[in-house]
């Protein structure tokens, strides 16, 4: 059986990228916003593939760890970010197994879900830290292509951060195109 990282490693070496040089739509939509509430910059990119939103975190000052299972990916990313003359800590991590650490204002966290990853997400956060959350919803045509666990139900994200101390900023549901998707933008209770 192909293990995760063997799998994202062939999606990323198969083309030169994978989902665009282009940050997130709803990474770029809300950075003004987010901006306005963290108090640092140090953010922490979840499977951050090949780092297309830790480079557009960096080049607006953010000190960014970036996590993800792939090799290949982090080297993409390892390299752009050198081309354009940015610090970005890339790891390779397997966040099923491995467990989340230090401190920051900022967590991303788009196209990957694991349920359980969600508290730990919010732990790292400094009091008044942001995460964003942005990942796929279930269609009838994705179950057939996906794994139903990587898939959120409708009204799913929101309930997932409803017990969390703290505030969800934006929450939004949108079921067009082929790739319907939830997002949250959840502020963690403490000074702002």
């Amino acid at each position: 059986m192909e293990t995760d990282r063997e799998k994202w490693n062939r999606r990323y070496a198969s083309q030169d990228s994978y989902l665009g040089r282009a940050p997130s739509p709803f990474l770029k939509r809300m950075i003004n916003q987010v901006e306005s509430l963290v108090r640092g910059r140090k953010a922490l990119d979840i499977a951050c593939g090949e780092g297309r939103n830790s480079l557009f975190l960096a080049e607006r000052g953010f000190q960014v760890t970036a996590l993800d299972i792939s090799d290949t990916g982090l080297e993409k990313g390892a390299q752009q970010a050198t081309d354009r003359g940015l610090a970005i800590d890339f790891r390779r991590v397997d966040l099923d197994r491995q467990a989340l650490t230090g401190c920051y204002d900022l967590v991303i966290n788009f196209n990957f879900l694991i349920r359980g990853l969600i508290p730990a997400e919010i732990a790292v956060l400094n009091p008044g830290g942001v995460l964003l959350f942005d990942t796929i919803m279930e269609t009838p045509a994705l179950l057939l292509s996906h794994t139903p666990s990587y898939l959120l139900r409708p009204g799913e994200l929101e309930q997932l951060f409803a017990g969390y101390d703290g505030d969800m900023v934006f929450h939004e549901e949108s079921d067009n195109g082929e790739m319907p998707t939830a997002r949250v933008m959840f502020r963690k209770a403490g000074p702002h």
